[in-house]
């Protein structure tokens, strides 16, 4: 089947994709929320592409998914302070340990990918105080992720979805304080 045919079936990628740039056309000011709910069931009801066309008509152009790579083969990779998260973060780590602090990180969209390929060593990542995180795609190896989910006190938390796979080390993921 071409894969640029209309009326090839919707997937979940293209339906979360769909929802996303819904999302992001509302918080930005270009649709009310009586048109984001209109369109969103348009969205969740759709079978095939041309439907989906049809809900996104008019909005503005989808900014391109940025990917950065951080990686390092052995030694640690350590990240914290003020820095740009982009829309899709790989980080790599054959040996060694893995420290990100996205406490004070700004970032580029609301929601994170955050892709980890980490063989052994520990890893750890404090996320702000409001983030929601999403596990749901990570695969551990050894151990299990130690992460105590915590209620967003307010509103404006970025959503961080963390996948990958972990070799023979630990992942701990923390909320910041402040």
């Amino acid at each position: 089947m071409d894969p640029d045919d209309p009326s090839r079936l919707v997937g979940d990628d293209d339906r979360n994709s769909a929802v996303q740039r819904l999302q992001n056309a509302y918080t930005g000011g270009f649709i009310s929320h009586e048109e984001l709910d209109e369109r969103l069931h348009q969205v969740l009801t759709a079978k095939a592409h041309n439907e989906l066309e049809v809900a996104l008509t008019a909005l503005p152009a989808e900014r391109p998914a940025t990917t950065a790579t951080i990686g390092a083969a052995g030694g640690r990779i350590h990240r914290r302070g003020v820095w740009k998260v982009p829309r899709k973060l790989k980080v790599e780590s054959a040996f060694g340990r893995v420290h990100l602090d996205l406490s004070k990180a700004i970032f580029e969209e609301s929601v994170v990918d955050l892709e980890l390929q980490l063989g052994t060593g520990k890893g750890r990542i404090t996320v702000p105080r409001n983030a929601i995180v999403e596990l749901e795609g990570l695969q551990t190896g050894w151990k299990d992720v130690r992460y105590k989910p915590r209620q967003p006190t307010g509103p404006g938390g970025p959503t961080i979805r963390i996948t990958g796979a972990m070799g023979f080390g630990r992942l701990k993921i923390r909320h910041a304080r402040r």
